[in-house]
């Protein structure tokens, strides 16, 4: 439902006033007033987009957000976290936990139909890969699923592929261990050694990509992103 955006806010005036002028740009809606019911929306309905307060009674906007994006079926969800000013620190570990955009209250309806309408169009350009890629020395072809380094193949093997379009897919964002292990092995990853098979996929797509491995950065305590840039 690409077009629905999930509205957690407890405060009945504010998730009104959002519904009202989300409904009037033409996106279809659903309220929920806590986190529970916000977890649970989120996995039946898999809104387009999610506005995450985050001062929420029992489960916080934080937890709310953390298990999403542990969760398989819910982890590309775009999300713009709703904060007080006095929530700077709660807005830090919101992007941490893989947050895409916050907004702080109080916020003009405008400004925030204007994020929105950004990040889903941001999320829809992620989607879509072109069917060849070329990125400095590195050339994708993802129809033939082929790695070329700078004219030379690169064989990879299935989970090296998607581990390496995947993060190519993220644009630059940061993607956890977990979340990696989610979406391209499908474990569940409590236990620990398991997330020590991200490491080393990716510790052998490195030595295959060679002059390009410089390209798979290390975020330290948390994972990988894929830098475009020389």
């Amino acid at each position: 439902m690409k077009d629905t955006v999930l509205i957690v806010e407890d405060e009945k005036d504010i998730a009104k006033m959002i519904d009202y002028n989300l409904k009037k740009e033409g996106y279809k809606t659903i309220i929920a007033n806590d986190g529970e019911d916000a977890l649970d929306a989120a996995i039946t309905k898999l809104p387009g987009l999610i506005l995450l307060d985050l001062m929420l009674p029992g489960l916080s906007g934080l937890d709310v957000c953390k298990e999403l994006k542990a969760e398989r079926k819910t982890a590309s969800i775009p999300i713009i976290m709703l904060t007080a000013k006095s929530q700077e620190s709660d807005k830090i570990v919101g992007l941490e936990l893989g947050a895409d955009d916050y907004v702080t209250k109080p916020f003009s309806p405008r400004e925030l139909i204007a994020r929105i309408k950004a990040l889903l169009r941001r999320s829809k350009e992620k989607e879509k890969l072109p069917e060849v890629l070329k990125i400095g020395g590195l050339f994708l072809d993802f129809s033939r699923i082929e790695v070329t380094v700078k004219d030379k193949p690169a064989i990879l093997t299935s989970k090296e592929f998607e581990l390496l379009k995947t993060l190519i897919k993220a644009k630059g964002r940061v993607l956890s261990r977990d979340y990696l292990l989610d979406n391209i092995w499908g474990f569940d990853h409590a236990i620990e050694i398991q997330t020590r098979t991200v490491d080393v996929h990716i510790r052998t797509l490195r030595k295959k990509l060679r002059t390009e491995a410089k390209r798979i950065v290390t975020v330290k305590n948390y994972g990988y992103r894929f830098e475009y840039e020389d």
